[in-house]
């Protein structure tokens, strides 16, 4: 039996990613392009025969799916990017010679966000740090920015990492808990190695769990140097400060969402950058003297577990990136992408930072396992958008056809080419390896004495916290110490609360059942550095997600009003109804009640009260078996769930002039914060209005709430 040809059900598009060199044709070809007629069944000595050694198709076909997979990344395994323009200010040019910092210059860049401790099919919103690496495109050869959404790291020296990342990683007995810290080896390790305190602290925050990638800051976490026109050099820390400000999801959300929606954070990217809201980052670089000390009042601007407060060091804006276009193919691009501290232009160069030291080594030695050998740099993703004259030859999946008989330097079989820059007419900018004066010392394992607090910047930081981001915290370290079998190490762990903060020391031990232990370290006081939280501001809600709640009965009218007004807004309105199909303006239905989670959305209008439909049964529907006031015996117990899901997660919610009367028979109270009535004409500029602080903060405030 034949297999039918099928009906296309869209049109073919054109692919912005492809490459010219290397056109795809619409028939179907070996990988050496020779048209095929049949994939559909292998050669056979007959229909019942057995299949035959020649069929070169099948042995291409299977061989190649063999190999399909390479080996994950160790770390930030599970990620998600996006391309994308960088336009520069000109306000770094006087500091940096790179071209890319020029006024006006365009850059095309990569980005790559990703979790660091679980594996390439985990979950997307666990606790856990996020990378941020870009790669920028540059006429001057790749430079890639490869850092995290916390400024400061969890160990000082890169000979440490192998440590850090087996005590995060899963059990090796049970290869449990997955893309988890909350387990006895972390906890073990960084209770004993307290230089990761500081880390720690960040993390178990909320920016361990952000709202998305798009309000997510970005941090180069070491210090660099940068050498300017004129030759002066400084060092300098590297921001992505993101439009939308910086937001996290509540505990409860999280994990909603790794069972709910475990793609949450890279679908939100995709669907924002589809739908137009193209994420928005300012790049910004805080500026210290280039001294023989590389310290900044106070601060060891070599620790990578310090962070320099932007109180004391303003960040300047040199950028902004604008990310517009998803990827055509995630394994060619966003799991190909190779990123390299290592990877510099002219005008930028490391420091001695000794975890920076570690990861120039450990990139490019991980690439050469994951990628097949040393020809990564060929892959579409990381070809360099500048000439190439490398003389590195063959290898695995060589890709160039190299010119000239002579690979090596100097020669004259090639003309003497490649030449140096500023040989030859070249006059191309070199890359300048700073000539750093090198103190007369001996070789020695150690650590210098600017790098033995270790408790000081977490103490500043949870004291930097507004109360409601504290009892987070609190609630964070009572939970993942409350997952650790071992006494001994929730004990330690809770010694080293006590010498950053006895209020958080107190409230984890009582959660614990644990004595509360007084310091044991004396630890120095810094003035706070307010920045570090994340209330306080107002911010654009562009790519916000709204729910439109409405009823197949809700006038079309009102639907159309609605979805206008939130479009008009740069939102993005998500209808949700009792049952899929369209509603009565033509609008399809985006969510069911069976579907629809409180997490999915920002802010909610209620157009309409639901109704039971015939899904709100437990046997069809568990959500339906969620406790329902007396009084709530008409509505959809989904429904009722989904508004006290967003009450709970001090989410806005809008009701229609006459809908919030039903409110107090959901056990939703009549009089709360960000719980408003509204007519069609104002609802949606309602929302916006309490979206611009990301969250209705004050509904926290009440000890009931």
């Amino acid at each position: 039996m034949s297999t039918p040809t099928p009906e296309p059900t869209q049109p073919k598009k054109a692919n912005p990613n492809a490459d010219p060199g290397h056109p795809q044709g619409k028939a179907l070809t070996t990988s050496q392009g020779t048209p095929l007629k049949d994939t559909d069944h292998s050669l056979k000595a007959g229909p019942r025969g057995p299949v035959l050694l020649q069929d070169h198709h099948l042995r291409e076909k299977i061989t190649h799916f063999d190999h399909e997979r390479i080996p994950e990344r160790v770390v930030h395994a599970r990620g998600a990017g996006a391309h994308g323009i960088f336009t520069s200010y000109g306000t770094g040019s006087k500091i940096c010679s790179a071209e890319f910092l020029a006024e006006g210059a365009n850059t095309p860049v990569f980005v790559r966000f990703s979790t660091v401790a679980g594996s390439r099919g985990s979950a997307d919103t666990v606790r856990d740090t996020r990378g941020f690496a870009t790669k920028f495109y540059t006429g001057q050869g790749v430079f890639d920015l490869v850092g995290n959404n916390i400024p400061v790291f969890f160990i000082q020296d890169g000979i440490k990492f192998p440590d850090v990342v087996h005590a995060v990683k899963p059990h090796p007995d049970l290869e449990i808990p997955q893309a988890q810290s909350a387990h006895d080896t972390f906890w073990d390790f960084v209770s004993l190695h307290t230089q990761a305190q500081a880390h720690t602290m960040w993390f178990m925050a909320d920016r361990g769990i952000p709202r998305s990638f798009r309000m997510m800051e970005g941090f180069g976490v070491h210090t660099f140097r940068m050498t300017g026109p004129d030759g002066s050099t400084s060092l300098v820390k590297f921001h992505w400060k993101p439009k939308l400000g910086v937001h996290s999801l509540v505990w409860e959300e999280a994990m909603l969402t790794n069972g709910a929606d475990p793609d949450f954070h890279r679908r939100d990217l995709s669907e924002a950058i589809k739908a137009g809201a193209f994420p928005e980052w300012e790049l910004g670089l805080q500026v210290f003297e280039d001294n023989e000390e590389q310290m900044f009042k106070g601060i060891d601007l070599l620790d990578p577990t310090k962070f320099v407060p932007e109180e004391l060091a303003p960040v300047t804006m040199v950028g902004k990136m604008v990310l517009d276009r998803n990827p055509s193919n995630y394994f060619a691009e966003t799991e190909q992408v190779a990123f390299h501290p290592g990877h510099l232009v002219p005008g930028i160069d490391v420091t001695n930072d000794p975890l920076l030291q570690g990861r120039l080594f450990s990139y490019i030695d991980t690439q050469l396992t994951r990628l097949g050998g040393p020809n990564f740099s060929q892959l579409p993703i990381n070809l360099p958008h500048a000439p190439v004259n490398d003389m590195l030859r063959d290898g695995m999946h060589q890709t160039y056809i190299h010119e000239g008989i002579a690979p090596y330097h100097p020669n004259s079989l090639d003309g003497g080419c490649p030449f140096m820059a500023g040989e030859g007419g070249n006059m191309e900018l070199p890359f300048i390896d700073f000539p750093e004066r090198v103190a007369e010392s001996v070789k020695e394992r150690a650590n210098p004495v600017s790098f033995d607090d270790h408790y000081s910047q977490a103490r500043m930081f949870y004291r930097s916290l507004a109360t409601v981001e504290q009892l987070h915290v609190q609630q964070a370290y009572a939970f993942e110490l409350g997952k650790c079998a071992s006494e001994t190490v929730r004990a330690r762990q809770v010694q080293a609360l006590a010498n950053i903060d006895a209020q958080l020391c107190a409230a984890v031990a009582g959660e614990l059942g644990l004595p509360v232990p007084e310091a044991d370290t004396e630890v120095p006081d810094a003035a706070l550095c307010p920045s570090v939280s994340q209330l306080g501001g107002s911010w654009p809600v562009e790519g916000r997600v709204v729910g439109i709640v409405a009823s197949h009965s809700t006038d079309a009218a009102v639907i159309e009003r609605l979805v206008a007004d939130a479009n008009l807004a740069g939102m993005r309105p998500l209808l949700v109804a009792p049952v899929g199909g369209t509603l009565a303006d033509g609008s399809p239905v985006d969510r069911t009640l069976l579907t629809a989670r409180s997490i999915e959305f920002d802010a909610l209008v209620i157009a309409d009260v639901l109704s039971p439909s015939d899904g709100a049964r437990v046997d069809r529907d568990t959500k339906a078996g969620a406790p329902t006031p007396e009084g709530g015996k008409d509505l959809d117990p989904r429904f009722v769930l989904l508004l006290q899901e967003a009450y709970r997660q001090s989410k806005a919610i809008v009701a229609l002039d006459g809908v919030g009367l039903r409110f107090p028979d959901a056990g939703i109270p009549a009089e709360s914060a960000g719980v408003l009535p509204a007519g069609v004409e104002e609802a949606v500029e309602l929302v916006a209005a309490l979206l611009a602080s990301h969250r209705v903060w004050a509904r926290f405030d009440s000890p009931t709430s």
